[in-house]
């Protein structure tokens, strides 16, 4: 089902002709009510009518409705849908219209739902959080903000990670949004609850070898933590063909905190840390062994001392001690080491 704009009447004209009429209503009834004073027989009439009008004079004003910038009413008639109220402004509709939105008494988590005040339901994706207020039929057009719970997913190398995502959506479809699904509120936390784990399980935590995060079959370098905008744009495709047919459009998905597990924590900061240590002493070893090199070449060629491999040998190792060492090296004069 697609969205229809609803052609409805101006409420303003209905708003004073009203009015009129009610204050006519009251005319009458005062006037009715002189003349039976008098004894005249014709008083009755505007009584009546003036009366009559008092009870059911009501009956306009329920059918007129306030629509404030970014709000829609997706109306029915004895169950049929007839349109989509879009704009802004002051209208006039059919007095057995019914507004529906199944999704009125839920707002989600840290999201742009309009608050009236009355009681609601909220709902958050770790526990089922259920407080009673109703937010009215009006559907919000507003960008909104989904924050669920953090979820703890296993990567691809089975290490539990903890994982949250902010997800900037909106309704571009009211009558898909309102009739397509039950609640559309909580078909997008539940979308979203699983796009997340579907599209975390693809990926290591950190770089690691031999694994394929694009589906080519190539190993890359592809990780949570080295590639959070390439995950946080899958994630929003993946959420976004999920709730396409809800009328629901995906604006953006970032992700908002990222971390191992607490059971594996100190375990992997522990990882990082001697890996970190590994890598450092790797490049100190390697600029070491350049230093040697070039200073073994500038002795020879400019001939300054002539080493056998023996003293080559004990050079090379006092060479490395003093460079590759934590603390600063303490010199000792040898003087017959040289002859």
């Amino acid at each position: 089902m697609k969205e229809q704009e609803l052609k409805a009447r101006p409420g303003m004209p209905v708003l004073l002709l009203s009015v009129v009429l009610y204050l006519a209503a009251i005319g009458l009834v005062v006037l009715g009510g002189v003349l039976l004073e008098k004894e005249k027989n014709i008083g009755a009439l505007p009584l009546v009518l003036g009366t009559l009008w008092m009870i059911v004079g009501f009956i306009p004003f329920i059918c007129l409705k306030v629509l404030k910038p970014n709000e829609a009413l997706v109306m029915t008639l004895f169950g049929k849908y007839t349109g989509t109220l879009r704009e802004a402004g002051f209208y006039f509709v059919h007095p057995f219209s019914v507004a529906v939105n199944p999704a009125a008494k839920t707002k989600l988590g840290q999201s742009g739902d309009v608050q009236t005040g009355k009681p609601g339901i909220i709902i958050s994706s770790d526990s089922a959080k259920v407080d009673v207020e109703s937010l009215g039929k009006r559907v919000s057009l507003k960008a909104m903000t989904l924050n669920n719970a953090r979820q703890k997913v296993n990567d691809c190398l089975g290490n539990p990670v903890e994982i949250g995502i902010a997800v900037i959506w909106r309704v571009v479809d009211t009558a898909k949004a309102v009739f397509n699904v039950d609640n559309y509120k909580e078909y997008l936390s539940l979308q979203c609850d699983s796009a997340l784990r579907n599209i975390v399980r693809i990926y290591p935590y950190d770089v690691a070898p031999n694994v394929d995060t694009t589906g080519d079959g190539e190993p890359d370098e592809g990780s949570l933590r080295g590639s959070s905008e390439v995950v946080a744009q899958r994630i929003k495709d993946e959420i976004q063909s999920k709730v396409h047919d809800a009328g629901l459009e995906i604006l953006e998905a970032r992700i908002t905190y990222l971390a191992y597990a607490p059971e594996i924590a100190a375990v992997m900061l522990q990882r990082q840390q001697a890996s970190a240590i590994v890598d450092a002493r790797k490049l100190i070893v390697d600029g070491a062994v350049g230093m040697v090199e070039m200073a073994l070449e500038k002795l020879a060629k400019n001939k300054v001392v002539t080493l056998d491999e023996e003293r080559k040998a004990a050079m090379v190792s006092n060479l490395l001690v003093v460079l590759c060492g934590n603390r600063d090296a303490q010199p000792v004069v040898n003087s017959g080491s040289l002859q």
